[in-house]
Protein backbone atom coordinates (compact mmCIF):
# COMPACT_ATOMS: atom_id res chain seq x y z
CA UNK A 1 0.00 0.00 0.00
CA UNK A 2 2.55 2.35 0.71
CA UNK A 3 4.33 1.55 -2.72
CA UNK A 4 1.73 2.07 -4.52
CA UNK A 5 1.16 5.33 -2.37
CA UNK A 6 4.82 6.22 -3.03
CA UNK A 7 3.99 5.61 -7.10
CA UNK A 8 1.27 7.68 -7.18
CA UNK A 9 2.84 11.04 -5.43
CA UNK A 10 6.60 10.46 -8.03
CA UNK A 11 3.81 10.10 -10.90
CA UNK A 12 2.18 13.72 -9.84
CA UNK A 13 5.53 15.08 -9.35
CA UNK A 14 6.64 14.64 -12.46
CA UNK A 15 3.17 15.45 -14.05
CA UNK A 16 3.49 19.23 -12.19
CA UNK A 17 7.66 19.06 -13.61
CA UNK A 18 6.12 18.68 -17.02
CA UNK A 19 3.45 21.01 -17.12
CA UNK A 20 6.02 23.58 -15.49
CA UNK A 21 8.48 23.22 -17.81
CA UNK A 22 5.96 22.84 -20.56
CA UNK A 23 4.69 26.55 -19.39
CA UNK A 24 8.23 27.70 -18.87
CA UNK A 25 8.83 26.68 -22.42
CA UNK A 26 6.30 28.14 -24.29
CA UNK A 27 8.13 31.66 -24.86
CA UNK A 28 10.49 29.41 -26.98
CA UNK A 29 7.88 27.81 -28.67
CA UNK A 30 6.60 30.70 -30.18
CA UNK A 31 9.79 32.46 -31.36
CA UNK A 32 10.57 28.97 -33.02
CA UNK A 33 7.26 28.89 -34.84
CA UNK A 34 7.69 32.50 -36.01
CA UNK A 35 11.07 31.77 -36.97
CA UNK A 36 9.76 28.94 -39.28
CA UNK A 37 6.82 31.08 -40.23
CA UNK A 38 9.18 34.07 -41.57
CA UNK A 39 11.36 31.50 -43.24
CA UNK A 40 8.33 29.89 -44.95
CA UNK A 41 7.49 33.41 -46.03
CA UNK A 42 10.33 34.27 -47.39
CA UNK A 43 10.79 31.26 -49.32
CA UNK A 44 6.86 31.86 -51.15
CA UNK A 45 7.99 35.03 -51.82
CA UNK A 46 11.63 34.33 -53.31
CA UNK A 47 9.90 31.84 -55.76
CA UNK A 48 6.64 33.67 -56.10
CA UNK A 49 8.24 37.43 -56.51
CA UNK A 50 9.67 36.40 -59.81
CA UNK A 51 7.26 34.56 -61.52
CA UNK A 52 4.62 37.55 -60.36
CA UNK A 53 7.15 39.90 -61.99
CA UNK A 54 6.62 37.71 -65.45
CA UNK A 55 2.53 39.10 -65.43
CA UNK A 56 3.93 42.37 -63.93
CA UNK A 57 6.03 43.67 -66.67
CA UNK A 58 3.95 41.46 -69.28
CA UNK A 59 1.07 43.01 -68.80
CA UNK A 60 1.53 46.53 -70.59
CA UNK A 61 3.78 45.19 -73.26
CA UNK A 62 2.01 42.27 -75.08
CA UNK A 63 -0.05 42.81 -77.97
CA UNK A 64 -1.93 40.34 -80.18
CA UNK A 65 0.79 41.25 -82.32
CA UNK A 66 3.65 40.13 -79.95
CA UNK A 67 1.63 36.75 -80.03
CA UNK A 68 1.04 36.24 -83.53
CA UNK A 69 5.02 36.71 -84.04
CA UNK A 70 6.63 34.06 -86.18
CA UNK A 71 8.68 33.34 -83.93
CA UNK A 72 6.87 32.85 -81.06
CA UNK A 73 4.20 30.61 -83.05
CA UNK A 74 7.15 28.57 -84.88
CA UNK A 75 8.61 27.96 -81.52
CA UNK A 76 5.27 27.14 -80.11
CA UNK A 77 4.49 24.39 -82.74
CA UNK A 78 7.66 23.02 -82.92
CA UNK A 79 8.24 22.49 -78.91
CA UNK A 80 4.69 21.25 -78.46
CA UNK A 81 5.73 18.30 -81.25
CA UNK A 82 8.63 17.26 -80.41
CA UNK A 83 8.16 17.03 -77.01
CA UNK A 84 5.10 15.19 -77.42
CA UNK A 85 7.02 12.84 -79.80
CA UNK A 86 9.69 12.69 -77.02
CA UNK A 87 7.53 11.84 -74.23
CA UNK A 88 5.54 9.08 -76.87
CA UNK A 89 9.24 7.26 -77.33
CA UNK A 90 10.18 7.24 -73.18
CA UNK A 91 6.24 5.78 -72.84
CA UNK A 92 7.32 2.94 -75.03
CA UNK A 93 10.74 2.52 -73.91
CA UNK A 94 10.56 3.87 -70.05
CA UNK A 95 7.75 1.14 -69.45
CA UNK A 96 8.35 -2.23 -69.67
CA UNK A 97 12.00 -0.99 -68.47
CA UNK A 98 10.08 0.44 -65.30
CA UNK A 99 8.24 -2.98 -65.12
CA UNK A 100 11.60 -4.95 -65.76
CA UNK A 101 13.35 -2.99 -62.79
CA UNK A 102 11.10 -3.29 -60.47
CA UNK A 103 9.89 -7.23 -61.19
CA UNK A 104 12.92 -8.85 -61.77
CA UNK A 105 16.51 -9.19 -60.65
CA UNK A 106 19.56 -9.46 -63.10
CA UNK A 107 23.03 -9.08 -63.16
CA UNK A 108 24.00 -5.40 -63.45
CA UNK A 109 20.80 -4.08 -62.21
CA UNK A 110 22.12 -0.96 -60.45
CA UNK A 111 24.61 0.01 -63.01
CA UNK A 112 21.72 0.03 -65.07
CA UNK A 113 19.44 2.11 -63.00
CA UNK A 114 22.45 4.48 -62.29
CA UNK A 115 23.49 4.76 -66.51
CA UNK A 116 19.51 5.26 -66.89
CA UNK A 117 19.50 8.21 -63.92
CA UNK A 118 22.68 9.65 -65.54
CA UNK A 119 21.52 12.58 -67.30
CA UNK A 120 19.14 13.77 -64.84
CA UNK A 121 22.21 14.98 -63.12
CA UNK A 122 24.49 15.69 -66.38
CA UNK A 123 24.88 19.27 -66.73
CA UNK A 124 22.93 20.11 -70.06
CA UNK A 125 25.42 21.10 -72.02
CA UNK A 126 27.49 17.84 -71.29
CA UNK A 127 24.65 15.95 -72.50
CA UNK A 128 24.41 18.34 -75.58
CA UNK A 129 28.41 17.54 -76.36
CA UNK A 130 27.91 13.73 -75.43
CA UNK A 131 25.07 13.50 -78.31
CA UNK A 132 27.16 15.46 -80.62
CA UNK A 133 30.12 12.67 -80.22
CA UNK A 134 27.75 10.06 -80.26
CA UNK A 135 25.90 11.45 -83.40
CA UNK A 136 27.53 14.33 -85.38
CA UNK A 137 28.64 13.94 -88.44
CA UNK A 138 32.03 13.01 -87.41
CA UNK A 139 30.73 11.19 -83.84
CA UNK A 140 31.00 7.81 -82.91
CA UNK A 141 28.11 6.50 -84.95
CA UNK A 142 26.89 9.68 -86.62
CA UNK A 143 30.03 9.18 -89.16
CA UNK A 144 28.44 5.69 -90.35
CA UNK A 145 25.10 7.59 -90.65
CA UNK A 146 26.45 10.54 -92.77
CA UNK A 147 28.05 7.68 -95.12
CA UNK A 148 24.51 6.80 -95.75
CA UNK A 149 23.37 10.29 -96.22
CA UNK A 150 22.02 10.35 -92.98
CA UNK A 151 22.64 13.87 -90.90
CA UNK A 152 20.99 13.82 -87.02
CA UNK A 153 22.74 16.72 -85.62
CA UNK A 154 21.37 20.75 -86.40
CA UNK A 155 17.90 18.89 -87.61
CA UNK A 156 14.80 18.62 -85.91
CA UNK A 157 15.30 14.77 -85.10
CA UNK A 158 18.20 15.88 -83.12
CA UNK A 159 15.66 18.27 -80.91
CA UNK A 160 13.93 14.94 -80.32
CA UNK A 161 16.67 13.47 -79.63
CA UNK A 162 18.25 15.80 -76.94
CA UNK A 163 14.87 15.68 -75.25
CA UNK A 164 14.48 12.17 -75.19
CA UNK A 165 18.17 11.73 -73.97
CA UNK A 166 17.28 14.17 -70.68
CA UNK A 167 13.72 13.86 -70.20
CA UNK A 168 13.30 9.53 -70.40
CA UNK A 169 14.79 9.21 -67.08
CA UNK A 170 11.77 10.61 -65.64
CA UNK A 171 9.51 8.25 -66.73
CA UNK A 172 11.67 5.49 -65.92
CA UNK A 173 11.96 5.98 -62.51
CA UNK A 174 8.43 6.95 -62.11
CA UNK A 175 7.62 3.94 -64.29
CA UNK A 176 9.39 1.49 -61.74
CA UNK A 177 8.24 3.11 -58.69
CA UNK A 178 4.79 2.86 -59.97
CA UNK A 179 4.83 -1.08 -60.59
CA UNK A 180 6.81 -1.64 -57.37
CA UNK A 181 3.89 0.12 -55.68
CA UNK A 182 1.69 -2.50 -56.98
CA UNK A 183 1.65 -5.72 -54.67
CA UNK A 184 2.86 -9.06 -56.70
CA UNK A 185 -0.05 -11.02 -55.24
CA UNK A 186 -2.71 -9.33 -57.71
CA UNK A 187 -0.19 -10.83 -60.95
CA UNK A 188 0.47 -14.29 -59.28
CA UNK A 189 -3.25 -14.60 -58.52
CA UNK A 190 -4.00 -14.11 -62.53
CA UNK A 191 -1.03 -16.27 -63.30
CA UNK A 192 -3.05 -19.25 -61.19
CA UNK A 193 -6.23 -18.48 -62.83
CA UNK A 194 -4.03 -19.34 -66.32
CA UNK A 195 -3.15 -15.70 -67.48
CA UNK A 196 0.05 -15.37 -69.16
CA UNK A 197 2.77 -12.77 -68.17
CA UNK A 198 1.82 -10.57 -70.85
CA UNK A 199 -1.44 -11.04 -69.85
CA UNK A 200 -1.54 -10.12 -66.32
CA UNK A 201 0.96 -6.89 -67.08
CA UNK A 202 -1.82 -6.00 -69.27
CA UNK A 203 -5.04 -6.44 -67.69
CA UNK A 204 -3.70 -6.32 -64.11
CA UNK A 205 -0.37 -4.57 -62.89
CA UNK A 206 -0.31 -1.85 -66.00
CA UNK A 207 -4.13 -0.85 -64.96
CA UNK A 208 -3.17 -0.29 -61.54
CA UNK A 209 -0.21 1.83 -62.22
CA UNK A 210 -1.71 3.60 -64.58
CA UNK A 211 -2.07 7.16 -62.50
CA UNK A 212 1.88 7.18 -61.82
CA UNK A 213 2.72 6.61 -65.77
CA UNK A 214 0.66 9.16 -66.60
CA UNK A 215 1.96 11.63 -64.14
CA UNK A 216 5.15 10.18 -65.43
CA UNK A 217 4.47 11.28 -69.18
CA UNK A 218 3.46 14.73 -68.17
CA UNK A 219 6.61 15.44 -66.23
CA UNK A 220 8.56 13.88 -69.12
CA UNK A 221 6.62 16.12 -71.16
CA UNK A 222 7.38 18.97 -69.27
CA UNK A 223 11.07 18.48 -69.04
CA UNK A 224 11.09 18.01 -72.53
CA UNK A 225 9.65 21.37 -73.17
CA UNK A 226 11.98 23.34 -70.86
CA UNK A 227 14.94 21.72 -72.59
CA UNK A 228 17.32 24.12 -73.33
CA UNK A 229 21.42 23.01 -72.86
CA UNK A 230 21.39 19.67 -74.76
CA UNK A 231 19.03 21.17 -77.35
CA UNK A 232 21.52 24.05 -78.55
CA UNK A 233 24.68 22.30 -78.17
CA UNK A 234 23.47 19.32 -80.20
CA UNK A 235 20.71 20.98 -82.30
CA UNK A 236 21.56 24.16 -83.22
CA UNK A 237 18.96 27.07 -82.98
CA UNK A 238 17.31 27.20 -86.34
CA UNK A 239 14.11 29.21 -86.31
CA UNK A 240 11.13 26.75 -87.22
CA UNK A 241 13.54 23.78 -87.43
CA UNK A 242 15.16 23.42 -83.71
CA UNK A 243 14.46 26.64 -82.59
CA UNK A 244 11.94 25.76 -79.33
CA UNK A 245 10.60 28.17 -76.59
CA UNK A 246 13.70 27.72 -74.76
CA UNK A 247 16.05 28.84 -77.49
CA UNK A 248 13.52 31.08 -78.46
CA UNK A 249 13.29 33.18 -75.58
CA UNK A 250 16.92 33.29 -75.24
CA UNK A 251 16.82 34.88 -79.20
CA UNK A 252 13.88 37.13 -78.71
CA UNK A 253 16.10 38.76 -75.15
CA UNK A 254 18.25 40.11 -77.84
CA UNK A 255 15.83 41.45 -79.62
CA UNK A 256 12.57 42.05 -78.76
CA UNK A 257 11.72 42.05 -74.40
CA UNK A 258 7.67 41.45 -74.97
CA UNK A 259 8.39 38.57 -77.36
CA UNK A 260 10.59 36.29 -74.67
CA UNK A 261 7.84 37.64 -72.24
CA UNK A 262 4.97 36.05 -74.26
CA UNK A 263 7.02 32.73 -74.40
CA UNK A 264 7.88 32.41 -71.02
CA UNK A 265 4.07 33.38 -69.81
CA UNK A 266 3.20 30.11 -72.16
CA UNK A 267 5.74 28.21 -70.14
CA UNK A 268 4.78 29.15 -66.70
CA UNK A 269 0.98 28.05 -67.72
CA UNK A 270 2.41 25.30 -69.15
CA UNK A 271 4.37 24.48 -66.19
CA UNK A 272 1.49 25.17 -63.55
CA UNK A 273 -0.44 22.73 -65.29
CA UNK A 274 1.73 19.93 -65.39
CA UNK A 275 1.99 19.95 -61.31
CA UNK A 276 -1.78 20.66 -61.03
CA UNK A 277 -2.07 17.76 -63.33
CA UNK A 278 0.38 15.76 -61.54
CA UNK A 279 -1.16 16.31 -58.03
CA UNK A 280 -4.44 15.67 -58.77
CA UNK A 281 -3.30 12.35 -59.81
CA UNK A 282 -1.09 11.28 -57.48
CA UNK A 283 -4.34 12.65 -54.96
CA UNK A 284 -6.56 10.12 -56.49
CA UNK A 285 -3.46 7.11 -56.67
CA UNK A 286 -3.22 7.67 -52.68
CA UNK A 287 -7.14 7.64 -52.53
CA UNK A 288 -7.36 4.51 -54.14
CA UNK A 289 -5.07 2.80 -52.69
CA UNK A 290 -6.40 3.53 -49.67
CA UNK A 291 -9.49 2.25 -50.33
Amino acid sequence: MDINRFRMDLFRRRCRTNVGEGFQSRPRDVAIRAGLALMMLLAVLFIALPVASLFVRSYSGITLQTVQNPMVREALVLSLATSGLATLVAVIMGTPIGYINARYGYPGRELIDSLIDLPVVLPPAVAGIALLMAFGRMGVLGQHFSAWGVDIAFTTAAVVAAQIFVASPFYIRQARTSFESVDPVYENAARTLGASEIYAFRQVSLPLAINGLISGAIMTFARSLGEFGATIMFAGNFQGRTQTMPLAIYTAMQGDLYVSLCLALILVAFSFAVIAAVKILTRGRYRNAGN
